[in-house]
């Protein structure tokens, strides 16, 4: 398997995300990672909401950030499965959010943030 230990994975990164350290955050993602969300297509209206390899995915997250600077993630959930991890966590707007991470060799090599839907939605 070649996810990493899923506990400390999810400590480290929501640690490195409340402290607004991006670099951290990034250092689980190879070069090459593609990252799709409904976020980067409000924040990055270009990127159709894929964000493709790691210095996009730095740009993104660092313009994302500035426009939420209490961001805060407390995760709930965990789920591991074949080279996935899925790390379900509340963000400070009281938000659910599911983060599906697929690697390869300990990498993030794609994800996908995902939004709750409220009820009738």
């Amino acid at each position: 398997m070649s996810i990493p230990e899923p506990r400390a994975f999810s400590a480290d990164w929501v640690a490195a995300w409340n402290a607004h350290d991006i670099e951290a955050v990034l250092a689980h993602f190879h070069d090459d990672v593609v990252f799709t969300s409904p976020t980067a297509a409000r924040v990055v209206p270009a990127s159709g909401g894929v964000v493709r390899g790691k210095a996009a995915l730095r740009s993104y997250w660092t313009e994302a950030l500035a426009l939420v600077p209490d961001l805060h993630f407390t995760v709930e959930r965990l789920y591991a499965g074949v080279n996935v991890l899925v790390l379900g966590y509340r963000n400070q707007a009281g938000g659910l959010v599911d983060e599906v991470l697929v690697f390869a060799d300990g990498l993030v090599v794609e994800g996908h943030g995902t939004y709750h839907l409220p009820d009738g939605g």
